[in-house]
């Protein structure tokens, strides 16, 4: 018995085997799903979809990289959402400066972005501000999304990337209010050790089983079995053998079987051990 605990299952990506994608979680040992909301459609969507099936709950929230496009209120249809009972968390939200706008910028002109103490031409200057905006966006929703948390009692699955020190620095003022998730781990020891002495957890995904991923499979071999959940990110990051096709549920089974591969423990150990965690985390049965 597996919990995938981080699908995107109202994605078009399964709009045209949804039935078959359950089928086959289910053959595979995956009990339950968790679909996570990236805007407020998304989590209406995922709610949906809790309410219709009983083996999928909803978590409710907005992806950072949707910060600007989520007006002036997200909040309210959050709250409103959340008192739904099929709703077990909020999130996914956290911060992403992946893709800042002043590299995207470059991108189209084809020029290297510096920073405004090293170029100080209009062009970059205007750059680090519209960088600036879209970080403190993405912040003040992140802070609003934890603050919504705190109110309902619910706990969080943290998207991060790139911006490492930034989302612990947001999160140190909610230590001891709720618990986090950092979904897709793909850091070092020293940052997943970190990140379990603040009282949060990791969770793993397909990137262990690539070549390219021994670092997360060392960290996923190391750190306290109850510290952990397994997951997929499905469409995303579909694990070896499947890598570069659509991702699906049922892979979380691989995701669990590499991790028990990695800590050279029986595969049901790992079910058994991620299941009661995420049972806890989520606050179902």
């Amino acid at each position: 018995m597996l919990v995938e605990t981080h699908a995107h299952l109202d994605y078009p990506d399964f709009a045209n085997d949804f039935e078959d994608v359950l089928r086959r979680a289910t053959d595979a040992g995956v009990t339950r799903i968790i679909t996570i909301g990236t805007s407020v459609e998304s989590s209406r969507r995922a709610v949906e979809l809790a309410e219709k099936y009983s083996n999928i709950f909803a978590v409710i929230g907005v992806h950072p990289t949707y910060a600007e496009e989520s007006g002036d209120d997200a909040i309210t249809p959050l709250r409103e959402l959340a008192k739904n009972p099929r709703v077990v968390a909020i999130g996914e939200t956290g911060l992403d400066y992946h893709h800042l706008p002043s590299a995207e910028a470059a991108k189209q002109k084809n020029v290297q972005v510096f920073n405004a103490l090293q170029s100080g031409t209009e062009d970059q200057v205007e750059a680090n501000i519209a960088d600036g905006v879209y970080k403190s966006k993405q912040a003040e929703l992140f802070q609003e999304q934890l603050d919504l948390a705190v109110e309902l009692g619910l706990n969080v699955v943290i998207h991060q990337r790139d911006a490492w020190d930034d989302t612990l620095q947001v999160m140190q003022a909610y230590t001891g209010k709720l618990q986090g998730v950092f979904h897709c781990f793909g850091g070092s020891l020293g940052q997943a050790e970190e990140v379990i002495n603040r009282g949060h957890l990791l969770s793993f995904t397909g990137i262990v089983t690539f070549k390219n991923g021994k670092e997360a499979r060392a960290v996923a071999a190391q750190i306290p079995l109850d510290k952990f959940m397994v997951e997929t990110d499905c469409p995303y990051l579909a694990p070896v053998p499947f890598r570069g096709k659509r991702c699906e549920p049922a892979y979380t089974r691989l995701v669990a079987e590499e991790i028990a591969r990695a800590r050279a423990v029986p595969f049901e150990e790992i079910a058994r051990v991620t299941t009661a965690t995420a049972e806890q985390f989520f606050r179902f049965k």
